[in-house]
């Protein structure tokens, strides 16, 4: 079922603009238009598509906000510790910079594209009573819509909350919860009654999936797996480790991880792993503004063919020669390019490699040293389904809650499975504890999941400095961006409120 038309169908429900009173526009547009949504369960999972399809559709009238592509690329890659990009000039975004300026477009787009899709669920939960059909197909879409809000509040707790740790308890103030259909001035709620709404939304949504006895059509349908690896996620985040764990576990049940020849296949479409994704297809791209615009090797976009994404010289270094992921990424060996950039001249024996290993590379791409090819596009310039939660995860997660747990053993054997079971790395074994086990976590979120949108969250869950290095000092990061930025620093990697929120919120005054 294309998506693309399903999306009409709910702008008509929500106005999806940001003036005056209506910054967050929250109401449904005109009085007849919930009634007409949810006149029928048939109409209101139309409206859980046009959910979906916000997940990947342009805001802003800016080329780079293109839905959660851009919350993995220019808060989860740029400004974190082994995603490298010649991009000098992005250095207040790569160094998140931009933090406590609360009139930037990119302090307010998470604000923004996330309350966009929380009013569109507000709207599901709160009118799909009344709906005409069947009692499992609204248990089934409340579900969904309530997966979807807690989704989008998590991911704004990390965003604009204090991490755990550092927070109380969860006793600092972190976002506004809007729980309904209404626009008034509302507080802002602690990071624990944010973790607790989540949590509750996700209860409600597990229970609701599960007295329904229907199962979604397509991946990139919420469903009870995908609330299991939210609730996974963000337990993890709460340091809730013993959920964690059974969240992760729950998960991926059913989610088997996929073999080396569809790891290598480039991450464009949903495997046996793939708990939860964004649709993406020829007929329904954003062409040059979609997420594999901005990091498929093989894309025809300038924004990869001048600047290809590469993974830290450092981290390339600790992977094993015997993983199948270092394979994904171009050694320079000893052949010559320029160390200041990373990028080789054209026709040199580097150049020339990565034509050779990696003929889909587009003909008049730039070739730099330690280039990723893990991530391609279906179709040009940058078609391609977008993961969001992979079992390869779930075991992460549940190596990092074990660890925590003082279960070495439980945690050493979740990267056994990961690593070793999959045939990803078939010398794999893992014996460490204390310190070192966790470093071994660490690093291999950092290798699973490189490019992925996870890697400055991880470091501001786990109070890690970013630490970039230049080639003379062992790292690959141009000089601009090679720098260290402390967990006490940048606002303490907070992002404040947007004034869109507080000249209209007079509760924030």
């Amino acid at each position: 079922m294309k998506i693309r038309n399903i999306f009409l169908v709910l702008v008509g429900l929500v106005l999806l603009g940001a003036c005056e009173k209506d910054y967050l526009d929250t109401k449904p547009t005109s009085s007849t238009a919930t009634p007409t949504i949810f006149e029928t369960t048939k109409n209101a999972a139309l409206a859980i598509n046009g959910i979906n399809k916000l997940m990947t559709r342009q805001f802003l009238g800016s080329q780079g906000f293109n839905g959660e592509g851009t919350i993995k690329m220019y808060y989860g890659n740029y400004p974190g510790n082994h995603f490298y990009v010649n991009l000098p000039g992005w250095a207040p975004i790569i160094n998140f910079t931009y933090m406590e300026n609360t009139t930037s477009i990119y302090l307010y787009y998470p604000w923004y594209y996330y309350y966009m899709i929380i009013g569109n669920a507000n709207a599901i939960i709160v009118n799909i009573e009344d709906a005409e059909g069947p009692q499992a197909e609204k248990d089934f879409i409340k579900a969904q819509a309530l997966t979807f809000r807690a989704y989008s509040y998590f991911m704004l707790s990390q965003l604009y909350g204090e991490r755990w740790k550092e927070s109380n308890n969860g006793s600092s103030n972190c976002v506004v919860l809007r729980l309904d259909t209404s626009t008034g001035d509302i507080p802002l709620s602690t990071l624990a009654e944010v973790y607790k709404q989540v949590y509750d939304d996700l209860d409600e949504a597990i229970a609701l999936y599960t007295a329904s006895g229907k199962t979604r059509n397509n991946n990139y349908d919420p469903d009870k797996n995908v609330a299991y690896a939210i609730y996974a996620r963000a337990a993890l985040t709460r340091e809730d480790y013993g959920k964690a764990v059974t969240m992760a576990q729950n998960a991926r049940n059913g989610y088997p991880l996929m073999n080396n020849a569809a790891y290598k296949a480039g991450f464009f479409t949903p495997t046996s792993e793939w708990i939860w994704s964004s649709y993406g297809a020829s007929d329904e791209t954003l062409y040059f503004y979609s997420y594999q615009a901005y990091i498929a090797y093989n894309s025809s976009a300038s924004a990869v063919r001048t600047y290809p994404k590469c993974i830290s010289r450092e981290l390339y270094n600790q992977i094993p020669a015997s993983d199948i992921r270092k394979g994904l990424f171009l050694d320079p060996e000893a052949m010559a390019y320029t160390t200041t950039t990373g990028e080789a001249a054209t026709n040199s024996p580097l150049y020339k490699k990565a034509f050779s290993l990696f003929p889909a590379l587009y003909s008049t791409a730039k070739v730099y040293a330690y280039m990723q090819f893990k991530i391609a596009a279906e179709d040009l310039p940058g078609v391609g389904n977008l993961n969001h939660f992979r079992s390869s995860e779930m075991y992460l997660i549940e190596a990092e809650a074990k660890h925590f747990l003082s279960d070495p053993t439980g945690a050493q054997n979740a990267l056994i499975a990961l690593n070793q079971g999959s045939g990803r790395d078939p010398l794999y074994t893992c014996d460490k504890t204390g310190t070192a086990l966790l470093n071994e976590i660490k690093k291999y979120r950092a290798i699973e999941l490189w490019g992925e949108g996870f890697d400055w969250f991880d470091h501001k869950r786990w109070g890690d400095p970013i630490v970039r290095k230049a080639h003379p000092a062992g790292g690959n990061f141009q000089a601009t961006l090679a720098v260290t930025i402390q967990p006490n620093e940048n606002n303490k990697w907070v992002w404040k409120i947007p004034v869109k929120e507080t000249d209209y919120n007079n509760d924030l005054k």
